[in-house]
């Protein structure tokens, strides 16, 4: 598997890629092109060119959960795909994988929306649609981990705060379609996250409980450690040395005291725009 950072809040001196807070990343394996998240604008695509990467050759789509910063890209790529079609180029039609509740309007604080902003009836027009709460095979070694158990008791939701759309009205946003990737490499796992909102040690145990693989490789993405309680914190650190990664690539949502923590017990890898990593 080939993975590249197309948009991270961080760049690489010397790639003049552009940056964002968000999360955009492009996989290759097994001849299938796949773009995990789309960023918060058109930086991933600004960024993929720069790096010689088609994106209108894409075979999938995977979304990691509903927000902004991880679908208002979607705009771009939609409105890229229809240019290229204007044009007689002949395009695919990617399939979209996410959890059905993606899409869902979400609210915090004074913002009127942080989710989605195109939803299922128009990249329907665009996209196979795959909503799943349940893992999906995306290759024979790539998994799509759908909708994470959250089994330990350090982890608190990290939605407080926001609101979603449901019955009959406002409702606390767990962010249950918040998910990720689990690769399995000769090695052991390589777990691909967006956010990590349900645990990044909760998604770890259940990539391992989903692929029945038990060693851990690297995990790359955000952490969702952004001034974590003690709790959190040291539960975190706890699970790594009893289930240590070979190393670690955390990244987007993932605060400096916290990848300074991690770095005690773990090798801790840079990551910027840019960065590319062959498993």
């Amino acid at each position: 598997m080939k993975l590249t950072v197309l948009v991270d809040n961080n760049t690489f001196i010397d790639l003049y890629l552009i940056g964002e807070p968000a999360v955009s990343f492009y996989i290759e394996t097994e001849g299938r092109k796949i773009l995990f998240d789309a960023g918060y604008s058109d930086a991933f695509l600004t960024n993929a060119q720069q790096l010689g990467i088609d994106l209108a050759d894409i075979d999938m789509v995977v979304l990691s959960h509903g927000h902004l910063d991880h679908t208002w890209g979607l705009e771009s790529l939609v409105r890229m795909l229809a240019e290229k079609r204007s044009l007689a180029r002949d395009v695919k039609t990617p399939t979209l994988v996410a959890h059905p509740d993606v899409f869902a309007s979400r609210y915090f604080k004074k913002d009127p929306e942080i989710g989605s902003l195109l939803k299922e009836d128009t990249l329907s027009l665009f996209f196979d649609l795959q909503l799943s709460a349940t893992p999906v095979q995306l290759t024979s070694k790539l998994t799509f981990l759908g909708e994470i158990e959250r089994v330990n008791d350090f982890e608190a939701n990290r939605g407080i705060g926001m609101l979603r759309l449901g019955n009959g009205g406002e409702i606390p946003d767990l962010i249950v379609d918040d998910t990720a990737l689990a690769f399995q490499a000769d090695a052991g796992l390589v777990v691909i996250t967006g956010c990590s909102h349900s645990g990044i040690c909760n998604i770890l145990e259940y990539a391992k409980k989903v692929t029945g693989e038990c060693r851990i490789v690297d995990v790359i993405g955000g952490f969702h450690l952004l001034n974590p309680s003690a709790q959190q914190m040291q539960g975190t650190i706890d699970y790594f040395r009893q289930n240590p990664s070979k190393q670690l690539h955390a990244c987007h949502c993932t605060d400096l005291p916290s990848k300074i923590q991690l770095a005690t017990i773990a090798d801790l890898k840079e990551v910027g725009a840019g960065l590319r990593l062959n498993y």
